[in-house]
């Protein structure tokens, strides 16, 4: 992992900790992802049974397998806190080496935030979604302002490159650094 700068191993370890190791058991596996799944959700109000649910479920489970193929690399199973920074040194080393996993994610992610299904999301949108994740929602709303350069909202292209951004910048100042609620690291 010596790669990998001090800052960016922070930011890796946060999106780990907080949106991936739900149960904070210190490896990613498959019990993680059915927690994700239930709390987005419940979030979004969509009960089993209900197309959502079932879509959520599909997509997340795509998410895992992708992830545990490019990530789990002594195949136990689960990805280790090593594994992943590992994984993510790869990916910065060659960003034109798009990970599936991660363009299914970042889908996934920008369709959560985007609750009114209008092809944007805005501070609102975004701060419900990862103030639901436990992060403070003012931190959320400032850290959007970041994101968004001042803009009210940002479309999925936007996105894209502030996703970018945050798994391979070591620019401390760089707007995708805030895409998942937090304004420093």
């Amino acid at each position: 992992m010596a790669a990998i700068s001090e800052f960016r191993k922070k930011k890796l370890l946060y999106v780990f900790h907080v949106f991936f190791d739900i149960n904070q058991s210190g490896e990613i596996d498959r019990k993680d992802f059915e927690l994700a799944i239930n709390k987005i959700c419940e979030l979004r109000g969509w009960p089993e049974g209900h197309a959502k649910n079932k879509e959520t479920h599909d997509a997340m489970f795509k998410i895992w397998d992708g992830l545990r193929t490019k990530a789990d690399k002594d195949n136990d199973g689960q990805v280790s806190v090593d594994e992943w920074c590992n994984m993510w040194d790869a990916y910065a080393k060659n960003p034109n080496a798009v990970l599936d996993w991660q363009v299914r994610y970042m889908n996934f992610m920008f369709d959560l935030e985007d609750a009114s299904n209008d092809g944007t999301i805005d501070s609102e949108e975004f701060s419900t979604v990862y103030s639901s994740y436990g992060v403070d929602k003012n931190e959320c709303l400032e850290a959007f302002k970041k994101m968004s350069k001042g803009a009210t909202e940002v479309n999925r292209d936007q996105f894209a490159v502030l996703w970018r951004e945050y798994f391979s910048s070591d620019d401390s100042s760089a707007p995708g650094n805030f895409i998942f609620g937090k304004t420093a690291f």
